[in-house]
């Protein structure tokens, strides 16, 4: 929360997923692995936060990703396995984390250490095009991420409480795509603390 709920897609979406990461991100078709940094650009500065390298299935899953600081140093490792995602950190154990699906475009994420201790838990709504609708944190704050998109482009998230109070509303913006559709360069804006984000993403196609 201290960090603006920025970072929940960070970790959240590197979790094992039935759903495609690329139709989840709204990222075509075609597209093999894609370097994401994130930077803080409140107060007319511009700070790395970290930077994410991913690589893709055929089917548009994450099959290999790390994410850095900005030092350079490892966060956070994913691997694809077939019924699993490992996450592996350096600074505590792995977590494991399987996909459950639900009725009505609904996932059930949960991620445990192999002594099968719950670390968290969330509940992916899917629109049928395959984008985020919500996501129900259902372990940790029990907050709500709702999605909201224009054009075909992710607008707004509205994050409410168990008390279905706003918490947060995060403006985002699309400045800059390429020939395929993708967004190349993303701003968020918090507008309850004003402080921005922006994303620039890297994509390398088949």
């Amino acid at each position: 929360m201290r960090v603006l709920y920025f970072s929940f897609l960070f970790l959240a979406l590197t979790s094992c997923a039935t759903k495609k990461y690329t139709k989840a991100k709204l990222l075509p078709e075609g597209i093999k692995s894609a370097t994401e940094e994130v930077y803080d650009t409140s107060n007319n500065q511009k700070k790395l936060l970290h930077k994410k390298e991913m690589t893709f299935t055929k089917n548009g899953r994450i099959k290999y990703s790390k994410t850095f600081d900005s030092n350079g140093n490892l966060l956070q490792e994913t691997e694809k396995k077939l019924w699993f995602t490992v996450e592996r950190y350096p600074d505590k154990d792995p977590y494991y984390c399987k996909t459950r699906w639900k009725p009505n475009q609904r996932e059930r994420i949960s991620c445990y250490t192999k002594k099968q201790y719950k670390q968290n838990e969330s509940i992916y709504h899917y629109n049928k095009n395959g984008s985020i609708d919500k996501i129900v944190d259902n372990f940790n704050t029990f907050n709500t991420s709702q999605f909201h998109y224009s054009n075909n482009e992710l607008s707004k998230i509205v994050i409410t409480g168990k008390d279905h109070k706003i918490i947060d509303e995060l403006s985002i913006n699309c400045i800059e795509t390429d020939e395929k559709g993708t967004c190349l360069k993303e701003t968020r804006m918090s507008n309850k603390t004003g402080k921005k984000q922006e994303t620039l993403i890297f994509p390398r196609y088949d």
